[in-house]
């Protein structure tokens, strides 16, 4: 039976998010579950989960958030990094506003949760911080180059804070979901079509954003259940590893890319996502 942990998952109010804060919920964790849109975390504060608004972009937000958590229960257990987006465009056609918000949203936020909570947890003398990457961080596809960045990133980002916390008892692992059913994949592929409408790359953009949307939206897909079951596993086991890879086609895009010749690798995917 696990001690009751005081849990903060960011980006709780749909998809992985939603499913691991409902599932820390049934084994008896205090959970916080932080969102921008509060209205959609109701059912998941009917369970017994406390929502809190937050703005990762916004440094003020990250405080009021870690602050309150912190004066209600005076120490937080675990961290769950799960907030984060898709932008997926051309390098060329990229809006560099948006280029900025998501590396805001996928890194820079993301280590402001960190920052705000470490000094909590090192003075506890243990904790745990869950990073939520991606397959995308250890390999690549046309038109996700800023995506693709910023969970690369990601991944050395947290090898090197996990080496950092070690002498203090605080736990960091990665998990690297593959294809899962939610609207992430959707949303990045519409906005795709969008951005590339009347330009050099229309009709291979549409091609790419088509295989995206049967990819994540049909029967190919992994449940969110699948990466919730690895983060709770990494909340709560005593020896959590240091990365889960789960869901479709995680392992085997990642075996890919590791073990083929990059120009094999190149031509392999460029089929796939001409489907």
């Amino acid at each position: 039976m696990n001690k009751e942990k005081v849990i903060l998952i960011t980006g709780a109010s749909s998809g992985i998010g939603q499913a691991t804060a409902a599932l820390l919920l049934k084994k008896g964790q205090k959970v916080y579950g932080a969102a921008r849109r509060m209205e959609r975390m109701h059912e998941l504060e009917l369970l017994g989960m406390t929502a809190l608004r937050l703005d990762i972009t916004e440094e003020a937000s990250c405080e009021k958030c870690v602050s309150e958590v912190l004066r209600r229960e005076g120490r937080i257990d675990v961290l769950i990094n799960n907030a984060g987006y898709g932008y997926y465009a051309p390098v060329e056609c990229s809006n560099l506003n948006e280029v900025r918000r998501q590396l805001d949203v996928n890194l820079i936020g993301l280590s402001r949760m960190v920052k705000l909570v470490l000094p909590t947890m090192r003075g506890q003398g243990e904790g745990r911080i869950i990073n939520v990457s991606s397959m995308a961080g250890r390999m690549h596809t046309a038109y996700g180059a800023w995506y693709h960045a910023t969970k690369f990133a990601l991944e050395g980002w947290s090898d090197c804070l996990r080496m950092e916390l070690r002498p203090f008892g605080i736990k960091v692992t990665l998990i690297e979901p593959g294809i899962i059913l939610t609207p992430w994949g959707s949303i990045a592929a519409q906005h795709l079509e969008n951005c590339t409408v009347d330009t050099e790359y229309e009709a291979s953009a549409r091609r790419v954003a088509s295989t995206m949307k049967n990819f994540y939206g049909g029967t190919w897909g992994s449940s969110p259940q699948r990466p919730a079951r690895a983060i709770v596993k990494a909340a709560l086991a005593k020896y959590p590893r240091k990365r889960y890879l789960v869901g479709f086609l995680s392992s085997t895009a990642v075996a890919m890319r590791q073990f083929l010749p990059t120009s094999l690798y190149d031509n392999l995917v460029a089929k796939i996502e001409r489907m």
